[in-house]
């Protein structure tokens, strides 16, 4: 454990103990909703492996890469992780190529590599937010994908319809214009 996780680690340990209430908050808070670097193994497998060594996210040019701290439980401390909504995946498959453990694979960067290889999560369109789906042409998140007519397709009015072969990169969502967003990614790990 590094240093920073080992005090962080430290300093919630403290913070329950003087306000247990908050102990119990923190235990009863709803989960978060990222996604792993392309590439991740299953989650588990992902976690036995992650040695937290930050390459990851080093070199990632979009800087979409964060680090748990202590919001997702003691066993993700200091992982990589990416939530779209904040700034979505490029799929630039760098981060499976320095990943010194395996923890996140290397994939080529290629359509068919990545559509084979990559299961981030999936995207789910909500058609009563949908500004396409209520009468106005809009079709970002079409235009956003990196796997247009792969993972994403539209429709009249630029519908958009969300095709198998997303990977959840989360460009989609990123890129949405509506509030509360019409298209989001849902992870694929548990």
């Amino acid at each position: 454990m590094k240093r920073r996780s080992f005090i962080k680690v430290l300093g919630g340990g403290a913070a329950a103990a003087v306000s247990p209430g908050a102990a119990c908050a923190a235990r009863n808070k709803p989960s978060l909703r990222f996604v792993r670097p392309p590439g991740a193994l299953e989650e588990e497998d992902f976690l036995s492996h992650c040695i937290n060594c930050g390459q990851c996210g080093e070199i990632c040019p979009n800087r979409c890469i964060k680090y748990f701290s202590l919001e997702n439980g003691l066993a993700s401390i200091d992982t990589p992780y990416i939530t779209p909504r904040e700034k979505a995946c490029i799929l630039c498959m760098k981060c499976g190529d320095v990943c010194p453990t395996g923890a996140i694979q290397p994939i080529e960067r290629d359509a068919k590599a990545i559509v084979d290889n990559v299961n981030m999560g999936h995207a789910e369109v909500d058609e009563t937010l949908c500004l396409s789906f209520q009468g106005k042409t809009c079709g970002v998140c079409y235009r956003a994908c990196p796997l247009p007519d792969v993972a994403i397709r539209v429709g009249m009015l630029e519908q958009p319809h969300v095709l198998d072969d997303c990977v959840g990169c989360g460009l989609c969502e990123r890129s949405c214009i509506q509030m509360p967003h019409a298209i989001r990614i849902v992870p694929s790990h548990g």
